[in-house]
């Protein structure tokens, strides 16, 4: 994100002197033959905005701001309807899922969770580093992956410590299994953050930009609920997991398996501090498991030729209630069950619930915008046309292209202001080449956060690297190989998964396309 330091930086500086003439030579140059001018004018807003997203020369929500006022002042779309993308259901899905993750980490729920699991997971070095992955994974399908990064830091950090200080005697570890040992460690929670926040609709901002975008620009399709995303999601984690542990134990660092002195005795002092379960943490575990049961199991689930009845349906109001439904309601539960009654304390207050990342709520409103821009302006189905030689393209290549541009493209820049941006262009093309939308915005959504090589790609990246236990050549060696796997994970996820699970015809639109 930018302007976090004192320095402005020279491509945020050319971003800044460049935006505005080249808006306004787009918006002098005629329109392209088939193109209205309401269309040119939204790819001229559209140009700006990825500048300045890739640039970072104003902040990165600012940015998302501009089509509440470009698109009204230049007769595209009126301002109330640029301003409902911003309250799109999707949003408040989000942030009810930002309020229980506060409600989590206000009363410590989250760091039991991951302690405990490292616990039964971790003994030798190699299951240690399970441990804290699995740890990391589980609880960024859940809440921000930079919180979670956040919390499992400094708990790697006492183990890493803990195991330098103990370097006497002939059972100790040398200082090249430790160095091994913390590098991975510091690798894999940051990239298991990633991985695991994939997972769920509410696990990384991408995820949500995908979802609001796809309904935005076919209202009529079917809803992509979180029942169905999770288990994209939770398939990609099943495998990708245990190959990322795999290539930073054996492959990249080599960890040793012997057993290290006093990995486990951290853990357990950790433990010993949070003490005994207070009922506070056991009522946001209650409500946290209440919205996840709920979230499964709204939508009705088909399987083979038998259907199971989600909650929705049998209350007869499937047309009317979302995921989002249910996260605000979980957000008030919160609000209203006491913890001190007479000093007027309950579970969720607002002075930590307004600690949430207003910013990425207002990301995913201009997203929302930019796609019902080129919808509406007619800019997508002329793109989609532009696009249409790409039809002789194989699917299967044209996947592993789409998740590959995303893959790098995300290692320099925002993966929530690129997947915004190429989620339009992404059904425009697959329309333009006569192919389910889907089989494009799924892989290069999840490619999004799959960006593994370098500190500036994610929020996760940044803070292990800023740990001095990994170096810029050390992430960027062992992120290239997760790149590629990454790639190729997404590839056969999207065709052997996505396929059939979304009952996806690779030889013809679906109707709601048209």
């Amino acid at each position: 994100m930018p302007n976090k330091s004192e320095n402005y930086s020279k491509r945020q500086l050319i971003g800044f002197i460049v935006t505005l003439p080249i808006f306004i030579i787009l918006l002098l140059m005629p329109a392209p033959a088939g193109l209205s001018v309401e269309g040119w004018r939204v790819f001229a807003i559209a140009a700006i905005m990825a500048i300045l997203w890739m640039t970072e020369s104003i902040p990165i929500p600012v940015t998302a701001l501009l089509p509440l006022i470009l698109f009204p002042f230049f007769g595209v779309v009126g301002f109330g309807n640029v301003a409902s993308s911003y309250a799109n259901s999707n949003v408040f899905l989000f942030m009810g899922g930002f309020f229980i993750a506060i409600s989590m980490q206000k009363w410590g729920l989250h760091r039991r969770i991951a302690l405990y699991l490292i616990w039964v997971i971790g003994t030798s070095p190699r299951r240690i580093i399970l441990g804290f992955m699995v740890a990391t994974a589980f609880l960024s399908m859940w809440i921000s992956n930079t919180a979670t990064t956040m919390m499992l830091y400094p708990i790697g950090l006492a183990v890493i410590l803990h195991l330098m200080e103990g370097q006497s005697g002939e059972e100790t570890a040398s200082d090249d299994s430790i160095s091994s040992f913390r590098t991975a460690l510091m690798l894999g929670v940051a990239y298991a953050a990633s991985i695991g926040g994939i997972s769920t609709l509410v696990g990384t901002p991408p995820n949500i930009v995908f979802v609001s975008a796809f309904s935005k620009l076919y209202p009529d399709a079917p809803e992509i609920s979180f029942f169905t995303w999770i288990i994209v999601g939770s398939l990609l984690l099943l495998f990708f997991l245990p190959i990322c542990w795999f290539v930073l134990t054996r492959v990249a660092f080599k960890v040793s398996n012997k057993n290290l002195p006093g990995g486990r005795q951290v853990i357990r002092e950790e433990l010993n501090k949070l003490g005994p379960m207070l009922i506070q943490e056991k009522l946001v575990a209650a409500v946290f498991s209440a919205t996840a049961l709920a979230w499964i199991t709204r939508k009705d689930v088909t399987i083979g030729s038998a259907t199971l009845k989600g909650w929705s349906s049998m209350l007869g109001a499937s047309d009317f209630l979302h995921d989002g439904t249910v996260a605000m309601l979980a957000a008030i539960i919160l609000f209203c069950i006491p913890v001190n009654l007479k000093k007027g304390k309950f579970l969720l207050d607002w002075e930590s619930a307004v600690k949430i990342p207003w910013g990425i709520l207002i990301l995913f409103g201009g997203g929302i915008a930019l796609a019902g821009g080129f919808k509406s302006s007619g800019l997508a189905e002329w793109v989609g046309t532009q696009l249409s030689l790409l039809g002789s393209v194989p699917l299967p290549i044209m996947i592993l292209i789409t998740s590959t541009t995303m893959t790098f493209t995300t290692e320099l820049t925002s993966n929530v202001a690129t997947t915004s941006l190429f989620m339009p262009i992404l059904a425009s093309t697959a329309a333009g080449i006569g192919i389910n939308p889907l089989l494009l915005m799924i892989p290069a959504t999840i490619s999004a956060s799959c960006a593994f090589m370098l500190p500036v790609a994610t929020p996760p990246n940044a803070i292990i690297f800023a740990s001095g236990y990994v170096s810029i050549s050390q992430m960027a060696k062992t992120g290239i190989i997760l790149n590629l796997i990454g790639i190729v994970l997404v590839t056969l996820l999207t065709y052997f998964v996505v396929v059939p699970l979304f009952e996806i015809s690779t030889a013809s639109l679906p109707a709601w396309v048209h």
